[in-house]
């Protein structure tokens, strides 16, 4: 029997269509076998496509959010990819998504925060809610390299480190230069030594 679950946010509703796999073993509401799904906009034309295209979709949206969030923003997906999602700016967010069909442009969706963040939530419910038995294979969720959030960090904060090192330096360098050196004592002839040490 068919299973639909949907989920709904101000500007979009995701709804996904399958059925229980019962090969192995699955049955009531789960859903082991994706049909379809659909993603409804406000405003714009609805997208459907068939499981890769969903994964691709939760492939990319998901860990572009997380770097989002982390003020670390950078594209993901490439220019043949299924699926890309690059910031526009200044607040703007630009989803591509292209089609398998040949000779079909990509279909271009330009997102606010708001309507970004929606489609978070209805991705995020999808992945979080139980009924859903697949396997999504989404890329693990590691913390971003130190390098990735270096851009967080004030420039004048990063650069006072290593100037404080080269001012060090230098002044260690100067004081050496400052300090007087001892002069070396004149040495004293062989015979001197010798006539004090007999009328001892």
């Amino acid at each position: 029997m068919k299973q639909t679950l949907r989920f709904d946010q101000i500007s979009c509703r995701l709804q996904v269509e399958g059925l229980p796999d019962v090969s192995i073993g699955q049955s009531g509401e789960a859903i082991g076998i994706l049909t379809g799904w659909t993603l409804q906009w406000a405003g714009r034309p609805e997208l459907e496509g068939k499981k890769e295209h969903l994964i691709a979709l939760m492939q990319t949206v998901l860990p572009y959010a997380r770097r989002l969030i982390s003020a670390a923003p950078c594209p993901i997906g490439g220019n043949e990819a299924a699926v890309s999602l690059a910031p526009l700016s200044p607040r703007g967010h630009r989803l591509q998504l292209r089609s398998s069909q040949p000779d079909t442009p990509p279909l271009e969706v330009q997102l606010d925060d708001a309507e970004l963040a929606d489609l978070v939530r209805v991705l995020d419910q999808l992945r979080l809610d139980p009924r859903l038995q697949l396997d999504l294979t989404l890329p693990p969720e590691l913390p971003l390299r130190a390098r990735e959030l270096s851009s967080r960090i004030p420039r004048r904060q990063r650069l006072a480190a290593p100037a404080a090192a080269v001012a060090v330096l230098v002044i260690t360098a100067g004081a050496s230069l400052l300090w007087p050196t001892p002069k070396p004592g004149s040495p004293q002839p062989a015979g001197v030594s010798s006539k004090a040490s007999s009328n001892r």
